[in-house]
């Protein structure tokens, strides 16, 4: 039987923050990401929207209204602290880069109780994102 099912390759999430050029430059100076574009114009010619890459990972990043605030997931609960996970085969040596350069951290490296070795790191914006991997996937090696 042929499998027909259009096939997901990513996801991209868009974050809201309070300024546009500080989160740019969090993400490609702490977090070794590119800048691949920005655009909208506001009315004092600034931008208002980018994106940042690193490797297959894409985030979004928006400034809305001066009004209109991040608000990342453990501001609402702490159980559900995680506004993006992102998979890595080696969260230890991205730790390890990660602390080279003074990246925030919200929980270090660990074997997590979710079957996880992982840390999560906490952006300019209070967003807090997991870098893991399963743990059996160790045994795959």
């Amino acid at each position: 039987m042929i499998d027909f099912r259009a096939m997901l390759n990513s996801i991209t999430p868009l974050f809201v923050v309070d300024d546009l050029r500080d989160s740019l430059d969090f993400y490609r100076s702490k977090l070794g990401f590119e800048i691949i574009h920005t655009s909208g114009r506001n009315g004092k010619g600034d931008d208002y929207f980018g994106m940042v890459r690193r490797d297959d990972v894409m985030l979004m990043l928006k400034k809305i209204r001066p009004d209109i605030h991040p608000h990342p997931n453990h501001s609402r609960h702490e159980w559900a602290r995680w506004d993006a996970y992102i998979h890595t085969s080696d969260p230890d040596s991205l730790y390890e880069e990660y602390v080279g350069r003074a990246v925030p951290m919200y929980s270090e490296l660990s074997d997590t109780n979710d079957g996880l070795r992982a840390f999560e790191v906490i952006d300019n914006n209070g967003y807090v994102l997991c870098f893991g991997r399963p743990r059996e996937l160790e045994q795959l090696k």
